[in-house]
């Protein structure tokens, strides 16, 4: 029996790897079905990409590899830190403060036991 893995991955979206991580954690080493379920009942924004990119997976894996969705559990998600944008904003006296506006790169990998 090998281990086949699916890979599917999101890059530049506009949300901190941090509150990416927040969403993570509640859906890794579960059935892929249950943690669609999960995502998708999430009122975070965080959610709603993850659910997007884990539906991409999916999708990779029934067209390329002939898997059934019954068969493939989250193995692993990850959100790297992607390019910073810095933006300025106006402040009192004439001076301006630094924002950064980060952004992220979502890695979904789906594992099903093949025969």
């Amino acid at each position: 029996m090998a281990e086949l893995e699916v890979k599917a991955v999101a890059r530049y979206e506009r949300i901190s790897p941090r509150k990416i991580h927040k969403i993570i954690d509640s859906v890794k080493n579960i059935p892929v079905e249950e943690g669609i379920n999960r995502l998708h009942f999430m009122p975070q924004k965080a959610a709603r990409l993850v659910e997007k990119v884990l539906n991409s997976a999916v999708a990779n894996a029934e067209a390329n590899h002939d898997l059934d969705i019954d068969d493939l559990k989250i193995l692993n998600i990850t959100a790297d830190q992607g390019p910073t944008l810095k933006r300025f904003k106006a402040r009192a006296r004439g001076r301006g403060t630094q924002i950064l506006k980060r952004t992220s790169h979502i890695t979904v990998t789906l594992t099903a036991e093949t025969v």
